[in-house]
């Protein structure tokens, strides 16, 4: 089969490929080959010649448009291959000594935040919660101790709060806020401080682990009951109806001189075994209902965090208060012993305490108070949870600017 380029007129002629385009041409009428540059590059035009072709080659100006110039296209795959070259840098393995330890770098904070600053985010929270239902824990206190020595008689927390106002006035909810003034902020601090220390070490990385968050709870409860122990023994004693003591400066003198340094210390035994389980029941439960309410709205989690961690800290406030009433009127009747009319104990010992409540009022005395502690911990835990938890965002966001 013939082609074009067979033709016998053709034998003398140049054949250049220009564009994947054979075009062939009299290579006598071109007087003097040009370069062609196409806007500064380079025009790479690839000559074949007719096996007869008997004239040399020849560069050729190809007949298009100037506008056309513009378009260069790529040259084909195989080419690029064969002309590209591997610039990465090559690596080879250096043996390292045998006494080689990487370095490791150890971060101080945990939740992004130092230690001083969960003691002061917990200070302020413990404070808030404390003042903020202090009116409560007074009635609390008064229906726990009522009757002293004798029978209980059969009496409400709405007859409690009739009585209180009537005879002493508004101002004899607040007795004994001072006490707890001084003792709330140091034994939060030393409470939450703990608790995240804690958490951070037995949890394992696993931020849903309940056994780790009650046994924080636990040991934060020990180290802060011994802060708080004695200024709650003030506080209840100021809290009493017809209470001897004029304040919190005088209480401490007199029992000082009274009773000894170890009257203060008197209900820690109590206190630590009704707060123990108190606080693993209270910090599971609210981890828990933390988590379950994140997931109801997970979109929303952010803008709704406030009302997450206010729930989760009534409802974990509620369930440990009513579990541990029991307990918690045995360590109020230990800490008033001796005063207004209240049983004076021989020794410090729940079983004591538990059994003489049981013979003289049976097992609904061991109740006693339970709905004002309620009312006491489910507010309170949730402005507890809520303040501590904004005291962290507030911190945080603070590292964050600093960082």
């Amino acid at each position: 089969m013939k082609t074009p380029f067979d033709s016998p007129s053709l034998q003398s002629r140049e054949i250049i490929v220009y564009n994947d385009n054979p075009i062939p041409f009299d290579s006598k009428a071109i007087a003097k080959p040009k370069l062609f540059n196409l806007s500064g590059s380079l025009n790479t035009i690839t000559h074949y010649h007719h096996p007869l072709a008997i004239s040399k080659p020849k560069l050729f100006t190809p007949p298009f448009k100037r506008e056309a110039q513009h378009h260069h296209p790529p040259p084909p795959p195989s080419t690029m291959a064969a002309t590209t070259t591997d610039a990465s840098p090559k690596f080879r393995h250096v043996p390292q000594p045998s006494d080689y330890r990487p370095e490791i770098s150890v971060n101080s904070s945990h939740d992004g935040l130092e230690f001083w600053q969960f003691m002061i985010a917990g200070s302020i929270a413990g404070s808030v919660e404390h003042m903020a239902m202090f009116p409560v824990d007074t009635l609390k206190t008064r229906m726990q101790v009522i009757g002293g020595s004798y029978p209980a008689p059969s009496i409400g927390l709405r007859q409690v709060l009739g009585s209180l106002l009537k005879v002493e006035g508004p101002a004899g909810l607040y007795r004994g806020i001072a006490a707890m003034g001084l003792g709330a902020g140091p034994s939060h601090a030393v409470y939450f401080s703990v608790y995240e220390l804690c958490k951070d070490y037995f949890s394992a990385g696993n931020p849903n682990n309940s056994a780790a968050h009650a046994v924080s709870g636990v040991f934060a409860t020990v180290a802060s009951d011994s802060v708080i122990t004695p200024m709650d023994m003030v506080k209840q004693r100021l809290q009493l109806k017809s209470t001897p003591y004029k304040g919190v400066v005088d209480c401490v003198k007199r029992v000082l001189v009274e009773e000894g340094i170890q009257a203060f210390y008197a209900s820690y035994r109590t206190t630590v075994v009704m707060n123990a389980p108190f606080t693993a029941v209270h910090f599971a439960t609210y981890e828990a209902a933390k988590r379950g309410l994140s997931e109801v709205s997970p979109e929303n989690a952010d803008d709704e965090k406030l009302v997450v961690h206010a729930t989760a800290g009534a409802v974990a406030g509620a369930f440990a208060a009513a579990v541990t009433t029991p307990l918690d009127v045995a360590k109020t009747q230990l800490q008033c012993q001796g005063v207004c009319g209240c049983d004076r104990f021989s020794s410090g010992s729940i079983r004591d305490v538990i059994k003489t409540v049981v013979k003289k009022d049976g097992y609904s005395g061991l109740m006693r108070g339970w709905i004002p502690r309620m009312l006491f911990h489910a507010p309170a835990a949730a402005i507890c949870w809520s303040t501590y938890e904004a005291a962290k965002a507030f911190f945080q966001e603070l590292n964050g600017r600093n960082n």
